[in-house]
């Protein structure tokens, strides 16, 4: 079966599982896309390597394989969702080091995660967008924006209303400093909140 290669859509939070995200993904080369239910961390994890104005002072646990893979000359060339039961998504890392490839088994959330990290390609098979796919007629109702570069990734973690709102009455330069103590203090939902309020600034 010929693979077919993927791209991160998007981010949002999940309307049928409380305290979960959807990660969707779609296919380079079509309108289909590819919906998988991950956790918060997960979640958390892959936002933080799509965006690169968040930089965790301590190394998260895919940030810290990352260095662990480099200093052993370890290269993850691709990720690959190759089985779906009963709603659950199982993915492989496709490992090479010293010209040898090794195959492991991933959870999907977690190899998506390494393949940011890695620069690394996503691909599935045809049976499984054929089985899980859907065709993206109206990307508004997923929440997702059209092009990642511009593309804001929303958490969506509880906070509450009065922070979102005092957020208005701050300076930018206010803004930026609650941004660098949110990111010291490992606070990566307050940080992602903030940085919304920059982006709509400029």
């Amino acid at each position: 079966m010929s693979l077919i290669k993927l791209t991160i859509k998007g981010i949002s939070y999940s309307q049928t599982q409380s305290g979960a995200y959807a990660l969707v993904l779609s296919e380079i080369e079509g309108t289909r896309t590819l919906p998988i239910i991950i956790g918060a961390f997960e979640a958390q994890s892959i936002a933080i390597a799509l965006e690169k104005e968040i930089r965790p002072p301590r190394p998260l646990t895919h940030d810290l394989f990352k260095t662990f893979a480099d200093r052993f000359e370890i290269n993850v060339k691709q990720v690959i969702i190759h089985k779906l039961v009963d709603g659950v998504f199982f993915s492989s890392l496709i490992c090479e080091r010293d010209g040898v490839e090794e195959i492991i088994d991933t959870r999907t959330s977690d190899a998506i995660a390494l393949a940011v990290r890695f620069n690394a390609p996503i691909f599935t098979y045809e049976n499984i967008l054929d089985k899980a796919g859907i065709y993206l007629k109206i990307e508004e109702e997923l929440f997702m924006e059209e092009d990642l570069e511009s593309e804001e990734i929303e958490l969506q973690l509880e906070e509450e209303i009065s922070q979102e709102s005092s957020f208005s009455n701050l300076t930018s330069e206010e803004l930026h400093q609650q941004l660098n103590d949110a990111v010291t203090n490992e606070n990566y939902e307050l940080a992602a909140k903030i940085r919304d309020e920059i982006s709509k600034r400029s």
